[in-house]
């Protein structure tokens, strides 16, 4: 009975270090042995090479992960719009424009997994197991679907502080129509069920027109971006670099350096999403190559998130590490998005505003004018 309950101990043993050692794919990788070696709390990082960086992140989302994600959950649960506001210069809370609801944007181009990440989310955060919520099938109807922005309350509850929007896919070869649609979000806000059409487009059938026209805009409110994540596939930019195409690469550096995304986010996220059929030095060499090709730190704002496993299905809740990773990264979302409100604006601002407004104006038809003239008085001196 003894030699039954031991062996029944050492094969359970067995297949929780074998589960660890998936979810902790990092650590077979070649300079593992030397970062194990280093402190969590060595002073001088700078010293460390991108490598030893990349590991040593790792080795701190799998130190925090176990006993930290229930109180991140937790967090965002009970998060409301506004809780993460650091009172900064003497103003009240009440002073500040904050939305009712913080709403963060998904941009990306297509195939970089932010269906997929949308779909870890409710996984992670709405506890609905592996259920997809997100279409991501094929098919005509599939296709104008995709045309959609959607909105994605993935805490599953009224009372959410945040939702997140799912937006189309961009274009490696458009980026100068990407950017100006993206600039139009940032600018003038999204609602859910919004179109995005594109030069090239096939033309809609009736059916999907009909439709659309019955959940037209004025349904749904409209939502201003908070914040921006930037989704990209490593399998795919890795792949593509390797073979020395780099277009996907400076694509990604042009959407993360594009102005209106600069002004409304501080520092956006990275978030780099791929299967779990990379091997341990592809997933390290293709995160390193990223970086430094986006001039970005190893660590800071990036996020290596395995979406999908190798037969298909979502990465599971018991997968610590991913799931405490999804979850700070939106937790830091909501934190700069908090941060970035601005005052509400009074009569005061309201009549300085329509002042410059006046003054802009007749500055224009002065301006207008004196061109009139000046022209008349030319036209008279050649006469």
């Amino acid at each position: 009975m003894k030699s039954r309950l031991s062996s029944f101990d050492e094969g359970e043993e067995d297949e929780y270090g074998l589960s660890k050692m998936v979810h902790c794919w990092w650590r077979s990788a070649a300079k593992f042995d030397e970062c194990v070696k280093l402190k969590f709390d060595l002073p001088n990082v700078s010293s460390l090479t991108p490598r030893l960086k990349v590991l040593r992140e790792m080795e701190r989302l799998a130190l925090v992960a176990p006993d930290g994600l229930n109180e991140l959950r937790h967090k965002l649960f009970t998060y409301r719009s506004g809780d993460f506001w650091v009172p900064t210069g003497g103003i009240n809370k009440e002073d500040m424009d904050i939305p009712p609801t913080i709403t963060i944007l998904l941009l990306g181009f297509t195939g970089s997994g932010k269906s997929s990440l949308v779909n870890l989310m409710y996984s992670v955060l709405g506890r609905s197991g592996l259920i997809p919520f997100v279409q991501t099938s094929l098919g005509s109807s599939s296709d104008f679907t995709s045309m959609l922005m959607k909105e994605h309350n993935v805490l599953r509850s009224m009372q959410s502080g945040f939702c997140v929007y799912d937006s189309r896919g961009f274009n490696y070869d458009e980026m100068g129509e990407n950017l100006e649609e993206l600039s139009s979000w940032m600018t003038d806000g999204v609602h859910h069920n919004q179109l995005c059409l594109r030069l090239g487009d096939d033309a809609l059938n009736n059916d999907d027109m009909e439709n659309h026209s019955m959940t037209s805009s004025s349904r749904f409110l409209k939502r201003r971006v908070n914040y921006a994540m930037v989704v990209a596939n490593i399998a795919e930019i890795y792949g593509a670099s390797k073979a020395g195409d780099f277009k996907p690469l400076e694509a990604i550096r042009e959407l993360l350096c594009c102005p209106v995304l600069k002004k409304t986010n501080e520092n956006p996220l990275l978030i780099l999403t791929h299967g779990d059929m990379l091997s341990t030095e592809e997933r390290i060499e293709g995160r390193l190559k990223i970086c430094e090709w986006l001039g970005v730190s190893e660590t800071t704002g990036v996020y290596d998130i395995v979406c999908l496993t190798q037969y298909g299905y979502l990465a599971e809740e018991s997968d610590p590490v991913t799931a405490y990773a999804l979850s700070e990264a939106v937790y830091r979302a909501l934190l700069v998005s908090d941060r970035g409100h601005f005052p509400k604006k009074d009569m005061w601002d309201w009549a300085v505003l329509i002042l410059s407004w006046l003054m802009c104006f007749f500055a224009t038809f002065f301006a207008f004018l004196a061109d009139v003239c000046s022209k008349l008085g030319q036209r008279n001196k050649l006469l």
